[in-house]
């Protein structure tokens, strides 16, 4: 090998990670997704034209709160003729035991991956074994689920991280929930009021998150385990996304490491929803991180 040869080499090797560095700093989401409960009001009135005005401002995905008294079958007709797909739906506590097979048949109709369970009801957590019981009842969901080729999920609020006996719940979920059966939909707003890191749980438990919520906030309010899911009058601070203190680039650089595969947008009260979720879309659409 020359002089002129080895110094080639070298050049190369130099010029490469400074390529590869740059390419890994234009990831992008590919599609955009919506919890249609940001909507709820406008799709009360208007099913299908607030589904059409959805997916007009090009979100590609959508994920359900209830589905009108609309069939499965409708809700895919409707989704089909407006090129949106639905990888994920939100269901109550209450439906996985009983009703869950009819649940599991209506998200294969309409052709969800995952069914999310959004929230445990305050009673059951106040009780001695609460977290136990939920814990579960999730397993046994996403075992009957996963024999279905739905996986079962459960989406975070912030009373997960208020200790509980000196133990975080959201812990006791990761821990003691089948990570095969019971994947989780980590809200990235609700896990930052609540004063915890994003990163730390990707780093802990890399892949155990393919949805996430994303939303914003003006500035954190006071947490307590009192109050409802508002914290009183603190959605006022709630904001699209792009708009508050949260730093995207930080969170979704690490998408590959948490295993994140849908990126769905909410706002639990907006003042606009039309142009709330455009507002969204539009900052998503062109963050690069």
């Amino acid at each position: 090998m020359n002089r002129r040869t080895f110094l080639e080499i070298l050049t190369a090797a130099a010029v490469l990670p400074r390529h590869l560095s740059s390419a890994a700093a234009e990831n992008r989401i590919e599609k955009i997704g919506l919890q249609l409960y940001t909507v709820r009001d406008q799709m009360k009135a208007a099913f299908d034209g607030t589904i059409a005005k959805v997916a007009s401002i090009g979100y590609k995905e959508v994920e359900f709160a209830g589905y009108f008294g609309r069939t499965p079958e409708q809700v895919r007709a409707v989704i089909d003729r407006n090129g949106l797909t639905s990888p994920s739906c939100h269901v109550e506590y209450a439906v996985l035991s009983d009703q869950w097979p009819s649940v599991i048949d209506s998200s294969k109709t309409i052709g969800q991956s995952y069914i999310v369970c959004p929230w445990i009801p305050e009673e059951l957590r106040k009780q001695p074994d609460g977290w136990k019981r939920a814990i579960d009842t999730f397993n046994h969901a996403g075992e009957i689920s996963k024999k279905s080729g739905i996986q079962f999920a459960y989406h975070n609020h912030w009373f997960e991280f208020l200790p509980v006996n000196g133990k975080l719940p959201y812990d006791m979920l990761l821990e003691q929930c089948d990570p095969d059966l019971v994947k989780m939909e980590l809200d990235l707003c609700w896990i930052t009021v609540a004063g915890a890191d994003p990163l730390t749980y990707f780093n802990r438990y890399p892949g155990r998150f393919p949805l996430v919520h994303v939303k914003d906030m003006k500035k954190l309010p006071k947490v307590s385990a009192a109050g409802g899911q508002d914290f009183g009058d603190s959605l006022k601070d709630m904001t699209e996304v792009g708009s508050g203190i949260i730093d995207w680039k930080r969170i979704l650089g690490q998408s590959e490491k948490a295993g994140i595969k849908h990126y769905i947008v909410e706002h639990d009260k907006p003042q606009a929803p039309i142009e709330s979720i455009k507002i969204s879309y539009d900052y998503l659409s062109k963050l690069r991180f």
